[in-house]
């Protein structure tokens, strides 16, 4: 980090050269050059104010669903879980959740109000600002069928109410205004029947009975392949238990990859060009990354 940058950032709590492994749900990655959690929107803003203009920022949630490498992370991190986790009851139907509410206590605070529906919400293993980033979903269900408006923030901290129609949004991708990310979002959900807590419940059973919990991962792998799923093409490849150093494949759910104990990044990233060799040279397909990747591949001179 340079001495311009060290100098510009008076803000309490700013931490220099943190290790991301123990912020990521993998535990791999290596340090970024800052680390900061605000507890407040105005510690929020009042950092942002304080980053000379070329920093990058990379935002963070509970760190599901991505790889930090083994190099870290240059410029600046920003980990939104110690901010306001705030759900409100606009309406009858409307739901307001801030963007550093766990997913799966979208689904909770739902399923008591007998709205949604909302149980797939159980399954997404982040926050619902990484599942706006992503248009997360689980069980046949997608965030974005639910979302109805949203409010982001850009590098300024001047916040911004975007409709719907401002952003594209596809299979696991979401494209809008550059620059800005979400802070929160307004969900449309519908009046459901009491049964609703007992479909939450099945979901979790199943999800429980079929995926690695417990154990460090980061959810699904890849992206499911048009009319197909990528852990059924990375078991029929014979793949299921292959180690590259402590990264494995799953031997419960194959588009998992888990973290034995000592694995690295490099691990993580070399097994997933096994199996995306593997599967194209098994079935002819291509899979494509759902989960992202941060970082330097190695340790970088600062």
């Amino acid at each position: 980090m340079s001495a311009a940058m060290s100098e510009r950032l008076p803000i309490r709590g700013v931490l220099r050269d943190e290790p991301m492994a123990p912020h990521t749900s993998w535990r791999v990655g290596g340090p970024a050059d800052i680390f900061f959690r605000p507890a407040s929107i105005a510690e929020l803003k009042a950092f942002l104010a304080s980053l000379p203009a070329a920093t990058p920022v990379t935002w963070f949630g509970l760190g599901s669903n991505l790889l930090v490498r083994d190099g870290g992370i240059r410029g600046a991190v920003i980990c939104t879980s110690g901010m306001s986790r705030e759900i409100e009851r606009m309406d009858e139907t409307h739901v307001r959740a801030a963007a550093s509410v766990p997913c799966a206590t979208l689904a909770r605070r739902c399923v008591r109000w007998r709205i949604g529906p909302a149980a797939f919400f159980a399954g997404i293993p982040g926050t619902v600002g990484g599942a706006l980033a992503m248009n997360a979903g689980a069980f046949g269900g997608e965030t974005w069928e639910r979302v109805r408006g949203v409010q982001t923030l850009d590098r300024a901290g001047v916040l911004h109410d975007r409709e719907r129609a401002e952003f594209k949004v596809g299979y696991r991708s979401v494209a809008g205004p550059p620059g800005e990310w979400f802070f929160s979002a307004l969900f449309e959900f519908e009046r459901l029947r009491a049964d609703e807590a007992a479909a939450m419940k099945e979901l979790l059973e199943k999800r429980s009975a079929t995926q690695p919990l417990g154990r460090p991962s980061a959810g699904s792998v890849f992206r499911n392949p048009p009319g197909d799923f990528a852990g059924r093409l990375i078991e029929r490849a014979g793949l299921k238990g292959f180690c590259r150093g402590g990264a494995m494949v799953s031997d419960k759910h194959a588009n998992f990859i888990i973290n034995t104990g000592d694995a690295t990044a490099r691990n993580i990233e070399d097994l997933i060009a096994d199996i995306r060799a593997r599967v194209k040279a098994t079935s002819g397909v291509e899979l494509e990354l759902e989960v992202r990747v941060l970082g330097d591949a190695v340790e970088a001179s600062r």
